[in-house]
């Protein structure tokens, strides 16, 4: 094996190989904090649209929307997850549709902004965070790194299990 390919074939300073599986994500805002969902589980992601509440629903149903012909129900992730925020404008809010698919209900979550949509590997994902008796959706912490330095400073996104959160709900 020449010097090209063993080079080739490690991970070296954090560039991902042939080796590693890619995770496609969506990373989006509540309140301050970043949090992530797998790609695959979305549907679309639309503008913020009027809403129309309903009437004695959980405190963490927004309420529905016609979304081409399809009454959809929204979430409010950030009462459900119990995150306080100072933001009343909703004109820069994102509704991500999940896959009915997934959850077997026409559902999105509503959220504070879209911020981008990555791939990552999994050595990027720490799932030690994740309880081990499965009562949480934390699927775990994806370390962004700052620049090229192995150094422990980097942005922390939060990846949940949005669908799997959504069917607890009976969503």
């Amino acid at each position: 094996m020449g010097e090209y390919e063993q080079i080739s074939s490690k991970k070296i300073h954090g560039v991902k190989t042939e080796t590693e599986e890619e995770i496609q994500i969506v990373e989006f805002l509540l309140g301050k904090n970043k949090f992530a969902l797998n790609l695959f589980d979305v549907k679309e992601i639309v503008e913020y649209t009027r809403i129309t509440p309903v009437p004695e629903s959980g405190h963490y149903i927004k309420g529905i929307i016609d979304l081409r012909g399809d009454i959809t129900t929204i979430i409010d992730l950030k009462s459900k997850l119990g995150i306080v925020s100072s933001k009343e404008d909703l004109k820069q809010s994102r509704i991500i549709v999940i896959d009915s698919s997934v959850t077997n209900s026409k559902s999105g979550i509503l959220v504070d902004d879209v911020a981008t949509v990555l791939s990552i590997t999994e050595s990027e994902i720490d799932k030690k965070v994740c309880d081990k008796n499965g009562s949480s959706f934390i699927l775990g912490v994806i370390r962004h790194k700052q620049g090229d330095k192995e150094s422990d400073n980097g942005e922390l996104v939060i990846w949940i299990d949005v669908p799997g959160l959504l069917r607890d709900m009976g969503q």
